[in-house]
C-alpha cells in the first residue's frame, strides 16, 4: 500500500513539474542558444546545444527526487574523449541517462524522438543519428566526423528496450564503427530503470538508478577482432557488470 502511493505521488508530482519545468527551461535555454548564437563558430554553437540538451535531461532526471535517485559511477580509469559508448537499453528514460555521461556527445536513436515536439527539432539542430533514416554509409560518413570534431557517440545497440533485466542481442553497426576509426569503446552499465517507466507505460516507480562506466576497450585491446567477435565482448563485460550491481542492490 505505501509503494502504491509513493508511485501514485511520484506520478502526480513528476508529470506536473515535467510540464511545468519543460514550458520555462526550453524557452529558457532557447533564449540562450540564440544570445550566444554569433559569438564562435558554427562548431561552437553545436557544442552549445548538445550542452544545453544536457543541462535539460539533467533536470528531468532530478525532478523525481526524492522516489526516484540517479548515481554516476566509475568503474576503471578515466573516460576516453571522444570514445563509442555502448549501453544496455531497459526503458525510454536511458535518453535522459545519457546526460549522466561525461564529454560532448550525439545518441543514436530510432525516428520517434525527432517527432517529439521542440525536442525533436533539438536533437536534429544537434546532430543526433537517426540510425533508421539513413544509409549505412551515410551513418558511418556522419559518425566519424563527429569522432573527429571530439564529439562522443552514444548508442543502444540492442535497438529496442528490453523492458527487463535481460539484455538482448547487440546489432554490429557501431563496432564496425569502431574497427574502422580506432575509436575506443565505453560499456556503460543502466541499472535499476527498467519499471521507471516500464515498457509500454508511461507509469514511474521508486527507483535507485545507477549509470556506470566501465574500462574503455581500446583499439589495441580490439585489434584484429571481427564486428561479431568485439560486440560480444562488450555486451559480456555489461551483463557480467550488471549482474554484480544488481546482486547488491
Amino acid at each position: 500500500m505505501v509503494f502504491r502511493f509513493q508511485t501514485i505521488l511520484l506520478n502526480l508530482v513528476f508529470y506536473s513539474l515535467f510540464f511545468i519545468v519543460s514550458t520555462a527551461v526550453i524557452p529558457t535555454l532557447t533564449l540562450v542558444g540564440m544570445v550566444l548564437f554569433p559569438f564562435g563558430s558554427w562548431r561552437k554553437t553545436l557544442a552549445r546545444v548538445r550542452t544545453l540538451i544536457k543541462v535539460y535531461g539533467r533536470v528531468v532526471l532530478a525532478l523525481g527526487w526524492p522516489f526516484i535517485r540517479v548515481y554516476a559511477e566509475r568503474k576503471g580509469g578515466p573516460v576516453p574523449r571522444p570514445c563509442i559508448y555502448i549501453c544496455n537499453h531497459r526503458s525510454s528514460s536511458d535518453g535522459f541517462l545519457a546526460a549522466m555521461l561525461p564529454g560532448e556527445g550525439v545518441q543514436v536513436v530510432n525516428v520517434w524522438p525527432f517527432k517529439l515536439p521542440v525536442l525533436g527539432f533539438f536533437a536534429r539542430l544537434a546532430g543526433y543519428l537517426s540510425i533508421r533514416e539513413m544509409t549505412a554509409s551515410e551513418f558511418m560518413q556522419r559518425s566519424e566526423k563527429l569522432l573527429a570534431q571530439g564529439v562522443s557517440i552514444v548508442a543502444f545497440p540492442e535497438g529496442t528496450r528490453s523492458g527487463s533485466q535481460e539484455m538482448g542481442p547487440f546489432h554490429s553497426t557501431l563496432f564496425r564503427l569502431a574497427l574502422k576509426t580506432g575509436a575506443p569503446i565505453v560499456p556503460v552499465c543502466l541499472s535499476g530503470n527498467e519499471k521507471t517507466p516500464p515498457k509500454g507505460s508511461g507509469v514511474l516507480h521508486p527507483a535507485r538508478i545507477r549509470v556506470r562506466t566501465l574500462t574503455a576497450v581500446t583499439q589495441e585491446d580490439y585489434a584484429g577482432m571481427t564486428p561479431f567477435k568485439l560486440k560480444i565482448l562488450v555486451r559480456d563485460r555489461i551483463v557480467a557488470e550488471l549482474k554484480i550491481m544488481e546482486s547488491i542492490q
